[in-house]
């Protein structure tokens, strides 16, 4: 969420999804002030925005140990919830698939220059892909 918002791109969970439910480490996340050089998210001007505590605090603490604290409260959350977990690359496709953008290399090119998302070739290669555009070198 927070690198979508970062390349000016946050309207696509909205659009995508209605309503996006976020636990109390990930509106920490996008409502910190803190030396990153991104404005905070206005969580008050994002009405879909939904905060909602992940219930399984012992689930959250064994994905803690190879997540950070958001990603790991989202997950138990949207499992609860009987939600399918998406990650950012994800949302990118689904994007694509429903017809929200019309092409996804400059999005995911943004993502990794501007709001430096960090993401390996092959993986960057697949995406591409999946998306059904021409898989060559980064810029």
């Amino acid at each position: 969420m927070l690198n979508l918002a970062r390349i000016g791109r946050l309207e696509l969970l909205p659009t995508l999804y209605q309503r996006v439910l976020i636990p109390p480490a990930v509106h920490w996340e996008l409502t910190k002030s803190s030396s990153d050089p991104f404005p905070a998210i206005d969580f008050a001007s994002l009405p879909w925005l939904i905060l909602k505590a992940a219930e399984n605090q012992g689930q959250v603490r064994k994905l803690r140990i190879e997540l950070g604290p958001g990603e790991a409260d989202a997950i138990v959350l949207a499992i609860k919830a009987g939600l399918t977990v998406t990650g950012l690359l994800g949302v990118l496709v689904q994007a694509k698939q429903a017809g929200l953008i019309v092409r996804g290399k400059p999005i995911l090119d943004d993502l990794i220059q501007v709001a430096r998302f960090w993401i390996g070739p092959d993986l960057y290669s697949s995406v591409l892909s999946q998306l059904g555009e021409e898989v060559s070198a980064r810029d």
